[in-house]
C-alpha cells in the first residue's frame, strides 16, 4: 500500500464498519475526526503566513480566489459565499471557483478535475493580477486543474497557496506556501469529503477570518461589519453596538434603524455623540478600523 497516496489508503480502524451498529459507526467516524485539529495545529506557521499574504493583498485592493474540484471546490465556494454576510465584503473580494462551473456544485462533472484547458479558461476569465491571492484546494494535491491554476498564477507573479492533505502532492512544487493537513486514511476508503473535507473547511475558515480580522473587519472579537439580512443578525448588530458603546440595546436599535444597520458608524454616533456623516468621515480617515478611530478620537 506504500505506493497508494494517503487519502486513498484503507483505514484499519474502520475495516468492520459495514458490520457495525449505528452507534459503533458514529464512534468510528468521531474517533477519526478527533485527529483533525491536532493535524491542523502542526501547520499553524504556514497558515499564519498565508493569512499575511491574503490580508496584505486585501489592503492593496486585491482579491482572494479559491480554486478546486469536487468537494474541495465546493468548500471554496462555500467559504467565499459566507464572507459578504459575515464581513460585509463585496462579492468579488473573495471568490470560489469550482472546476466544471456552478453545475458542479450539485453534480459530479466528468473529467473536470483533470482538465488543464478548463483551468486556463477559468484563470483567464477573472483577469487575476499580482495584487490577488490564489488558494488551490485538493485533498490529493494531484488534480491537473488545481496544478495548472498554480502554474498560471506563478506566471503572473501572483502569490499562491496550496491546501492539500497529501505530503506527496504534486501541486506543492508550484505554490509559495503549502498547507498540508495529512489527515490520513478516511473512515470510508477514499471518501475525502470526510476528514480531508473537514480539515480543508477548518483551514479556509482560518484564512478568511484571519485576513478579515487583520484588515479591521472586527473590533475585539465582534463582527462590526456584519451585514444584517435577517432578524437574528439585526439583533446581533444591536447587541454588538450596545456592548461596545455601553448603551441600552433599544438605543442601539434606534440608531441602527436610522443608518441602515451600519454597526461601526452607530458605535461612533453613540459613543462620541456625532452625526452619521461625521462617523463615516472618521472611519474613512482610519481605513475603516474602529479601534484606530477610537484612538484618534480619544487623543
Amino acid at each position: 500500500m506504500s505506493d497508494v497516496i494517503v487519502t486513498e489508503q484503507t483505514n484499519p480502524n474502520t475495516i468492520d464498519i459495514d458490520i457495525s451498529s449505528s452507534l459503533e459507526i458514529a464512534k468510528m467516524i468521531n474517533n477519526e475526526d478527533l485527529k483533525i485539529a491536532q493535524k491542523i495545529s502542526e501547520n499553524l506557521n504556514c497558515i499564519a503566513k498565508a493569512i499575511d499574504i491574503i490580508s496584505d493583498n486585501f489592503i492593496k485592493g486585491g482579491r482572494l480566489f479559491y480554486f478546486g474540484a469536487g468537494t474541495s471546490g465546493r468548500l471554496g465556494v462555500l467559504d467565499a459565499s459566507e464572507c459578504p454576510p459575515t464581513f460585509n465584503t463585496p462579492p468579488e473580494m473573495v471568490q470560489g471557483i469550482i472546476a466544471g462551473g456552478d453545475r458542479a456544485l450539485r453534480y459530479a462533472i466528468e473529467g473536470a478535475e483533470d482538465s488543464v484547458e478548463q483551468a486556463q479558461k477559468d484563470f483567464a476569465k477573472y483577469e487575476l493580477n499580482e495584487n490577488d491571492s490564489v488558494v488551490s484546494i485538493s485533498a490529493s494535491g494531484n488534480a491537473n486543474y488545481v496544478i495548472e491554476i498554480l502554474k498560471q498564477a506563478r506566471s503572473k507573479n501572483i502569490k499562491t497557496i496550496a491546501l492539500t492533505c497529501n505530503h506527496d502532492a504534486k501541486m506543492s512544487e508550484f505554490a509559495d506556501i503549502v498547507i498540508c493537513i495529512e489527515t490520513g486514511a478516511e473512515a470510508v476508503t477514499g471518501s475525502t469529503r470526510m476528514k480531508a473535507g473537514t480539515a480543508q473547511k477548518m483551514v479556509l475558515n482560518m484564512l478568511t477570518t484571519g485576513a478579515m480580522v487583520k484588515i479591521g473587519k472586527t473590533y475585539k472579537n465582534f463582527m462590526v461589519d456584519v451585514k444584517p439580512t435577517n432578524i437574528k443578525l439585526k439583533d446581533r448588530a444591536e447587541r454588538i453596538v450596545a456592548e461596545i458603546a455601553n448603551c441600552p440595546q433599544e438605543k442601539a436599535k434606534n440608531i441602527l434603524e436610522k443608518n441602515n444597520y451600519l454597526v461601526k458608524e452607530a458605535v461612533l454616533q453613540i459613543k462620541y455623540n456625532c452625526s452619521f456623516e461625521e462617523a463615516q468621515k472618521i472611519l474613512s480617515e482610519n481605513n475603516g478600523i474602529l479601534r484606530r478611530a477610537f484612538e484618534a478620537l480619544d487623543n
